[in-house]
């Protein structure tokens, strides 16, 4: 790992990477983990939280080994699973004993598979927002028979503003204000069979927006601005809403924030936990914050297959889009060799990509090209295995193990 003097940003040596992979045999489509990265940003992501805990959110890396290896280090604790079954299986697999879902689940199944494991009942907590989501539960297995159900509120972090008619942040729960709030916790703890244990709130506008975007000045003073003020409200809002739930259970966490927030939401007294995930492998989507840079920790590469043209190359495969509003932001960023750009009419295709640019002439048959997805833990749904590159004492880096993705040990979740 090397750092850039001006900035303090690690940067991945690709060339060193490319060999690495390589040495090791390893066929293309590969994923890449730099481990001097990771470990680089896990330690960053604890700087930023100030003392606050950080709960590993899943979704952002789906390789159970690091999260395994994120939860062993200082100012880590607990996971935010995205599917009910994905925290079944992080609590009896890995031993996780605080695994908050964060999202309501009504796959029956799998509920019923969590309600027959009373150890995974313990450590698992689902995310309510509406009591229907309770009555489901309940039409599963009955609570005469299953253990009781450790729940948490889902609070909307969202802005809103001239009455309500503007609404800035993501569509999440519909429980915004105290008196939605307080509702819902009197309906669960006046239920059979349910523990009011924490509740959840996301603040999307401020974590998941970039306010550093290159070349967009006014848009960046904009949305620092609304993120203060966005800030600002739902720190007073979530603190009234966290006394008046407390006073109708015994919570024991209040989760809040993500990658993009940490520092702001480290400042909200009511907070206990802190979700971050994507900016432990760090995809090409962070990139765009002026308060922070992850380190591009996580890369996939592609062979080259054929030369098109002097100035073009086609890779194998390379259409891994991620999900979101479509646009360029979306797709694959080409970083090594420097120099090489989509095609316009092509763009990343579903089995070829080709490029064009200067490097494309340096490039042969065989060669292969690194890419940075857009966001940190989606690639792992394309492949089995990722190679973990590490440097030694005398900085040369080589892939010390390989080791599954969720996809990789069989599991697929969403």
């Amino acid at each position: 790992m090397t750092d850039t003097p001006a900035s303090g940003i690690a940067t991945p040596d690709w060339a060193a990477i490319d060999d690495a992979v390589r040495r090791a045999g390893l066929d293309a489509p590969v994923l890449a983990l730099d481990l001097d990265l990771l470990d680089h940003n896990i330690a960053d992501l604890h700087r930023r939280a100030a003392g606050v805990p950080i709960r590993v959110a899943s979704k952002s890396l789906r390789v159970r080994s690091m999260i395994e290896r994120v939860l062993d280090r200082p100012g880590y604790a607990g996971v935010l699973a995205f599917d009910v079954a994905e925290a079944h299986w992080l609590a009896t697999e890995s031993g996780v004993s605080d695994v908050l879902l964060g999202y309501p689940t009504v796959k029956r199944e799998a509920l019923a598979a969590l309600f027959a494991d009373e150890l995974a009942c313990r450590r698992v907590t689902l995310l309510v927002d509406d009591p229907d989501q309770l009555d489901l539960v309940d039409a599963v297995v009955p609570p005469a028979r299953r253990p009781s159900v450790r729940v948490a509120i889902d609070l909307d972090a969202s802005l809103r503003a001239v009455g309500g008619r503007v609404h800035l942040g993501v569509r999440r729960s519909p429980v915004h204000s105290l008196q939605q709030a307080t509702a819902l916790a009197r309906t669960i703890v006046g239920r059979d069979g349910f523990d009011l244990v924490g509740v959840m709130s996301y603040e999307a506008q401020v974590a998941g927006l970039g306010n550093g975007v290159a070349g967009k000045f006014a848009m960046n003073t904009a949305v620092s601005a609304v993120q203060a003020v966005s800030m600002t409200e739902i720190r007073h809002r979530r603190g009234k809403v966290i006394a008046a739930v407390r006073q109708i259970a015994d919570l024991e966490f209040v989760n809040a924030g993500g990658t993009g927030s940490l520092e702001e939401t480290a400042k909200d007294a009511s907070v206990t936990d802190i979700a971050a995930g994507s900016g432990l492998f760090g995809g090409h989507l962070f990139d765009n914050y002026r308060h922070f840079k992850p380190a591009p920790a996580m890369a996939f590469g592609l062979d080259v297959l054929r030369h098109p043209d002097d100035d073009i190359v086609t890779c194998a495969g390379g259409g891994w889009i991620a999900s979101g509003p479509p646009g360029e932001d979306r797709l694959p960023k080409p970083v090594w060799p420097e120099g090489l750009e989509y095609i316009g009419t092509e763009s990343a295709g579903e089995v070829q990509t080709p490029l064009v640019g200067p490097a494309a002439r340096t490039l042969r048959v065989g060669d292969r090209v690194w890419f940075r997805h857009t966001k940190s833990g989606e690639v792992a749904e394309r492949a089995d295995r990722v190679a973990l590159i590490q440097r030694d004492a005398h900085g040369c880096a080589d892939v010390v193990d390989v080791v599954p993705t969720y996809r990789g040990e069989g599991r697929c979740f969403v």
